[in-house]
């Protein structure tokens, strides 16, 4: 699926902008602050119904109005173009659309447009704590199996309720806590189940395009660790209660799940530089597009590169370009402060692109 044209209004600094778009590779180029990411972000908006850094709607407003709007039209196979639109209001509730009809729930929208995004603050997978990499495998799953988000949910319901009665001053009831618990467990088994195929199947993509952007001889590796892999979590649950409730909240469960990054065979957040951890996760992020690909019965996401010269070496870079231009990848689109960088390596590759100029908020 391909996004040909979006329209932005009132979003972040962008007032408004209409936009046409390459179906291969486009570039947005412009100083810091000026609002390239910001169109990146209401990309990633239609796909996943939220910001994928704002923590409310209201901060995605510009300031001085009341409501934002996002619009896309998508080229799918079928005859149509997809319409998919979002309204947010200051006070009043979000409306996201597809085709002019609304969503009833906006998980019904998720994966519908697959997506990959490689940001700067992506290096929170590797400096951060392990909800930054749960929070990674469960975005990527949630595109492709809507089980997957509906146990996702009914988990954290059930954590969020056996954890207020671990808290109660009053002495929980055991039956409501074995209640809780065996939708904990029920829930887990699915969700446990999915992240470990997830990782088994990811692994060999990301490894082989690590080497092709990286150094041949390095060595890097993912080991998804789980508390589900000493037996059964509702035992672990029951059997821990006294300690759990000692500490107010629940401290087993997949809510602890961790996805080990190794570079050499060590933890990459000891061991790896500013250039390898970058190139730890551009490929990382390229291996879930390809994987995605597969999964979506060759649907490719659309892949947003935001800042992705920052931290690499020119050779790094025009690697990683070549792969993305290549046909394993679909529609592109790539944020730079400088349009040289862009230009040197894009003309080499043959392929086309179109570039916009981004300058405090407006975009030509």
């Amino acid at each position: 699926m391909e996004l040909d044209s979006l329209y932005i209004l009132n979003y972040r600094n962008i007032q408004q902008a209409d936009l046409n778009f390459s179906a291969r590779i486009n570039c947005l180029v412009g100083s810091n602050g000026m609002g390239k990411t910001n169109i990146l972000d209401a990309i990633y908006y239609l796909s996943f119904c939220k910001s994928a850094w704002a923590q409310s709607d209201q901060m995605v407003i510009r300031h001085g109005q009341d409501c934002m709007m996002i619009r896309g039209t998508y080229d799918s196979s079928s005859v149509q173009p997809v319409d998919i639109s979002c309204t947010a209001r200051l006070h009043g509730r979000k409306q996201f659309k597809r085709q002019g009809k609304e969503y009833r729930k906006f998980s019904e929208h998720i994966g519908s447009i697959p997506l990959v995004m490689i940001s700067p603050s992506d290096m929170e997978l590797i400096t951060g704590g392990s909800e930054d990499r749960r929070r990674f495998m469960d975005q990527v799953i949630s595109q492709y199996d809507k089980e997957y988000l509906n146990r996702l949910i009914e988990y954290n319901k059930a954590l969020t309720q056996r954890n207020a009665m671990l808290k109660a001053d009053a002495e929980p009831s055991a039956e409501l806590m074995s209640m809780w618990e065996a939708v904990m467990d029920m829930a887990a088994q699915k969700i446990h189940k999915s992240r470990c195929e997830f990782t088994d199947r990811l692994i060999p993509y990301f490894q082989e395009l690590y080497s092709e952007i990286g150094v041949m001889q390095e060595t890097v590796g993912l080991n998804y660790s789980s508390h589900m892999q000493r037996g059964s979590l509702l035992q672990q649950l029951e059997e821990g209660r006294a300690r759990d409730r000692a500490a107010g909240y629940t401290l087993h469960g997949i809510h602890k799940d961790d996805l080990e990054m190794t570079l050499g065979g060590f933890p990459i957040r000891k061991e790896g530089s500013q250039g390898q951890n970058k190139s730890f996760l551009v490929a990382l992020k390229l291996a879930q597009a390809v994987f995605m690909t597969e999964v979506c019965s060759g649907k490719k996401p659309l892949l947003l590169l935001d800042d992705l010269f920052d931290r690499l070496d020119s050779q790094r870079v025009s690697r990683i370009l070549k792969l993305v231009a290549s046909e394993r990848f679909g529609q592109t689109f790539i944020t730079d402060t400088d349009r040289s960088h862009l230009d040197s390596v894009l003309s080499s590759i043959g392929q086309d692109y179109r570039l916009f100029t981004v300058s405090n908020g407006e975009v030509s």
